[in-house]
């Protein structure tokens, strides 16, 4: 059975019109007229338990608006949510001692008391075992390198370090599913390194199934089995990552180090991304093309010294889907 289900999911917001002036004011405060947008559009998907899935989308897709109704802090507006059995909005208590959470910025942190305190503050609102308790703020403090940090006071505490402490605290009573909503936001290369490293390894002992929405496809890479791709409300992509990126990658980078350039450099079938006197890169389908065909053409405007080659990763791929290049539908 599914941990999470998710049937024929919309939430619909009401806004009100507003009208400039004060008799604008006066309408809208007697007899205000309301607009509706739909924000989530009839979705469906099932998540089984241990996933780790990518939910991504650009911004106002529906990521968001989605991880609160599974989350319990809004109620859909019409469809089906389970979340382990249970109806998320109807039962949250109960909802919140399976689910952990990190919404961006905001902390289930104490600002001004130690780090090590609002643990033991999490410890007691979870009921958590003692020895349940040690053995994850042990094993925590050695993933995340928290050692340093537990007797510091939060408000302290540097962005990454802010962020390594939240993602223990949110691991903290061994929950069924965590929900990650842009944890890696302004964070430097190596605090990334460490809590996606942390992720896969929580994941792989534990089998928490983890929701991660991100802008960072770094993140997706190398953490995320799974991709829900959202578009405007609707789901336009769900399945494997590699099968996505086999399906929609389906073109090749190559950087050519050269010589002897021609002024005005002509390639069919071959897209040229940036040209310089001693370098061009181009991208080309490797549907339509092969490397030999692609280097005989440049060689045509140049001598080549020197080739690099990469396949398009996640993110020119959703780039491509986002300028309409490709349609996953």
């Amino acid at each position: 059975m599914p941990i999470i289900e998710v049937e024929n999911l919309e939430k619909t917001y009401k806004t009100i019109e507003k009208e400039e002036g004060m008799i604008g004011y006066v309408k809208n405060l007697l007899k205000p007229r309301y607009k509706e947008f739909k924000a989530v559009k009839g979705i469906n998907f099932k998540i089984e338990q241990g996933e780790l899935v990518g939910y991504i989308g650009e911004n106002g897709a529906g990521k968001s608006t989605t991880i609160k109704m599974l989350t319990g802090l809004l109620t859909p507006t019409s469809g089906k949510v389970l979340v382990d059995g249970i109806i998320p909005n109807e039962k949250r208590i109960q909802n919140n001692q399976n689910i952990g959470a990190v919404f961006g910025q905001k902390t289930q942190l104490w600002w001004d008391l130690p780090v090590i305190e609002s643990f033991r503050l999490i410890k007691k609102m979870y009921q958590i075992p003692e020895n349940e308790y040690r053995k994850n703020l042990k094993k925590f403090t050695n993933l995340l390198e928290l050692e340093e940090l537990l007797e510091k006071q939060v408000k302290n505490l540097s962005l990454g370090q802010k962020m390594r402490c939240e993602i223990a605290a949110t691991f903290l009573h061994n929950p069924k599913i965590v929900y990650l909503d842009e944890p890696t936001i302004g964070l430097d290369v190596l605090v990334k390194e460490k809590i996606r490293k942390f992720i896969k390894e929580i994941n792989q002992e534990k089998k928490t199934t983890v929701i991660l929405t991100t802008h960072d496809l770094k993140d997706i890479e190398d953490v995320c089995d799974r991709i829900i791709l959202l578009d405007n409300g609707k789901i336009i992509y769900d399945g494997e990552k590699q099968k996505f990126k086999d399906t929609y990658g389906k073109y090749i980078i190559a950087e050519f180090i050269i010589k002897n350039k021609k002024e005005n450099i002509k390639l069919d079938n071959i897209e040229i991304l940036e040209e310089k006197e001693n370098k061009i890169k181009v991208k080309f389908s490797h549907e339509e093309m092969t490397i030999v065909k692609v280097m005989n053409e440049v060689s045509k405007n140049c001598t080549i010294e020197d080739i690099h080659m990469k396949e398009a990763e996640l993110e020119d791929i959703l780039k491509e889907i986002y300028k309409g290049v490709h349609n996953p539908c």
